[in-house]
């Protein structure tokens, strides 16, 4: 386990906005259950919280990129990224109606983030020795 002296500003700015981003998701399927249950109001905070996480993601992969650079680390990155990614998918698709692609999508979005999460806080993010 790393000590948490070692861990650079950048580091802790990407859990920080990680952790964002992890509470911002976990509403998603909240507010879905809403708007499935009757409640159409639930499908205008599911469309707001998309948003939400989506800019969040993407402020999650500027930060990533700040740890690559500073901290020379690039794995944050690349793991941001996939989620991104499927995050944009997940967003168009569900503007599209799209949902034999939106729900299994949602799903796997969320845990990946879950364990991208997890792997930031339990794997080093101090600077790798040149």
């Amino acid at each position: 386990m790393e000590s948490t002296a070692k861990t650079r500003p950048a580091g802790w700015v990407l859990r920080a906005v990680a952790g964002a981003h992890l509470v911002a998701i976990a509403g998603q399927p909240v507010f879905a259950g809403v708007y499935l249950s009757g409640d159409y109001d639930g499908l205008r905070l599911h469309a707001a919280g998309a948003d939400v996480v989506t800019s969040v993601g993407y402020l999650q992969a500027i930060a990533a990129i700040l740890v690559w650079v500073r901290v020379r680390r690039a794995w944050p990155f690349l793991a941001t990224t996939a989620v991104a990614a499927a995050e944009t998918i997940q967003y168009f698709a569900g503007l599209a109606g799209a949902l034999w692609l939106h729900l299994p999508l949602g799903v796997l979005t969320v845990a990946g983030l879950v364990v991208l999460v997890a792997a930031l806080w339990r794997r080093p993010l101090e600077a790798v020795d040149a």
